[in-house]
């Protein structure tokens, strides 16, 4: 995954915290400059807490990408 030898079990939580980290980021951003971001970051999570829920394993890598490319 992230340029490490570790598996989408263990790193799929941690990219979900670090977008999670990301969407505060955005919330808190004054006179609601980040409200769009904010609102495709929180569809990028709900993919992602559906996919890792259903445990399917190709829309983790998918949703894992999503989140990756989140900035």
């Amino acid at each position: 995954m992230a340029g490490n030898a570790m598996t989408l079990g263990e790193d799929f939580p941690k990219m979900q915290a670090r977008t999670r980290e990301l969407l505060a980021t955005y919330k808190a951003l004054p006179g609601g400059v980040g409200v769009f971001g904010a609102m495709m970051i929180e569809g990028v999570l709900q993919r992602a807490d559906r996919a890792a829920v259903s445990g399917d394993v190709v829309a983790m890598i998918r949703s894992y990408r999503e989140m990756e490319d989140c900035k």
